[in-house]
């Protein structure tokens, strides 16, 4: 139940603080004073969103705070899962700074606005006259119903598995889009991973093959080379190492006349040992290097395929070329994995798909089986807001596939004349029936699930005289579960109160501001007297007013 609203800086208000009480309070003043106003800051701390042109003083933050009874209204759990604090006596804050950005509370915890909705939704119901539109809407009209079945916990179970549902076909559709085109590629990738798995790549074998291909290309030079190194190393007669070793001796005969060309025979016979194991080096390279015409062209034919690869797959080297196959491999893999992802998912859609008919199947059975009670219900209210020849019917059919409230399609259908065929409300109905069609599904549901609060903008929209008075008996009745607050322009309404707000406008020479304050007693007759007659109030008024306000019930 709210308790206590305070708005400072918001559209015409300065600052204003007002206490709310059980039963059924009245809001009246002239038209232009501020009442929507005052609802319209009520809407923000329930989570609307925030008009960034509300501030009055544009240098100022704009904060509105609502205080909350939640006893009894089993709210703990809310709280739990959102990690806030339980109070019985709650307070919900909404600041708007000066650059319009918004900032939510729930006792002093910053919260998203999606949390502070959840929670407004179900501490008040704010009805304004545009809301009578919704009328027309089907997925208001099945929240009725629902409503007035009191099947909430079927209802969310549905939901949840409806979204979980819908993810699923999402991901599903996204999978096979890629299956698809993965699919229409798979031949080519077979292609190139055979291609690249026959060419059997190693490490280093393009280097290798190039060395060996430099090789047998320049066979023949390299062996005239070696030969005529060998012969002039090796000479019988002129070779390098002969005429070396004729020095060596010569060196040795004569080195005991000097003692320094020992050490130079001796140097002499390590270069020689160098020479001859060169000299026999160079044979065995030129015993292993054959003109070989078959290995040539193998050589350069592996280079080739290699040089192709390469180009084909715009790499440069082996390594790389092994890991474009490794990924090409990854990619025909990944098409199988794709496909048993698809069937797991097409599985668990199978499963939800299954749950959900038969939850959609329960709660379609309660909505058939309440339809009878509901039309009567809605009718007998009808008939007390003076509409003796109204009918009311709810068209049901079922859907061809699930939606999010299940797998009924609902259409209220209504006449308020003898003998006029049934048409949507939208094609029939007046502003005052609507208006009293409104009140009478709210006053049917309220009875069913009690919220703390309810908030009429005007609901006596179109009505008069003796039906004003039938539609506050209707919201005294209300306000026997539940704290209602109306704001009215008619004074029938406004006598049945049990609480009276008068909302007025100050003027001085620099602005307009909105105020509000209780009214009782004289005060309060006398506002209701200016409702009857107008500014100029009679004896008569007031004595009709003192009336109205003394047969309120």
């Amino acid at each position: 139940m709210l308790q206590h609203l305070t708005i400072r800086n918001y559209a015409l208000i300065r600052e204003l603080n007002i206490s709310f009480h059980k039963g059924f309070s009245v809001l009246t003043g002239e038209t232009g004073a501020g009442k929507s106003i005052i609802l319209g800051a009520l809407g923000l701390i329930i989570g609307n969103r925030a008009d960034t042109q509300v501030l009055l003083n544009p240098g100022k933050k704009c904060i509105i705070e609502g205080s909350f009874q939640l006893n009894n209204y089993g709210l703990r759990n809310f709280f739990k899962k959102n990690d806030l604090d339980y109070e019985d006596q709650s307070i919900l804050r909404r600041e708007i700074n000066t650059s319009g950005k918004s900032r939510a509370f729930i006792n002093d915890t910053p919260v998203n606005l999606n949390v502070m909705k959840e929670l407004g939704d179900r501490l008040v119901n704010i009805h304004s006259q545009h809301k009578t539109i919704t009328l027309n809407d089907s997925n208001f009209q099945l929240a009725v119903l629902d409503d007035f079945i009191k099947h909430r916990a079927l209802t969310e179970e549905y939901r949840q598995l409806y979204q979980q549902y819908r993810k699923i076909e999402k991901e599903l559709n996204h999978l096979r889009e890629n299956e698809e085109k993965m699919r229409a590629d798979e031949d080519y990738f077979r292609f190139q991973f055979d291609e690249l798995e026959k060419a059997a790549l190693q490490d280093n074998e393009q280097e290798e093959l190039e060395s060996e291909l430099d090789m047998l290309q320049n066979a023949e030079e390299i062996k005239s080379g070696l030969e005529n190194s060998i012969r002039i190393l090796d000479d019988e007669e002129q070779g390098v190492i002969n005429r070396i070793n004729d020095i060596e001796s010569m060196l040795n005969k004569i080195s005991r006349y000097h003692k320094d060309l020992g050490e130079i025979a001796s140097r002499i016979t390590t270069n020689l040992i160098d020479l001859k194991d060169i000299s026999n080096e160079l044979e065995q390279i030129d015993q292993n290097i054959h003109i070989d015409a078959g290995r040539l062209e193998e050589a350069s034919n592996r280079l080739d395929s290699i040089y192709h690869l390469q180009q084909k797959h715009r790499v440069s080297s082996i390594r790389e070329l092994i890991r474009v196959k490794d990924e090409i491999a990854e990619k025909l893999n990944s098409i199988s994995t794709l496909d048993a992802e698809i069937n797991s998912l097409q599985n668990e859609k199978n499963t939800i798909s299954s749950k959900l008919e038969e939850l959609g199947l329960k709660i379609s059975e309660n909505r058939k089986k309440a339809i009878p009670d509901f039309e009567k219900n809605i009718e007998k209210i009808l008939q007390e807001l003076g509409m003796p020849n109204a009918r009311f019917h709810v068209q049901h059919s079922k859907l061809d596939m699930f939606s999010s409230d299940g797998i009924d399609r609902i259409r209220f259908l209504f006449n308020a004349n003898k003998g006029v065929q049934l048409n949507e409300v939208s094609k029939i109905a007046s502003g005052g029936e609507l208006s009293r069609l409104m009140l009478s599904i709210k006053s049917l549901i309220s009875n069913r699930n009690l919220l703390p609060s309810i908030i009429f903008d005007e609901i006596d929209m179109g009505v008069s005289g003796d039906i004003a008075n039938k539609v506050g008996k209707i919201l005294q009745q209300m306000s026997e579960n539940m704290q209602v607050i109306a704001i009215t322009h008619l004074p029938q309404i406004a006598a049945k109160g049990n609480n009276h707000y008068l909302v007025y406008k100050e003027t001085d020479e620099k602005s307009t501001i909105s105020m509000i304050k209780k009214i009782e007693g004289e005060e309060r007759i006398q506002e209701i007297a200016k409702m009857l007659s107008g500014e100029k109030v009679s004896a008569v008024a007031m004595e009709n007013a003192r009336e109205l306000v003394l047969h309120k019930n």
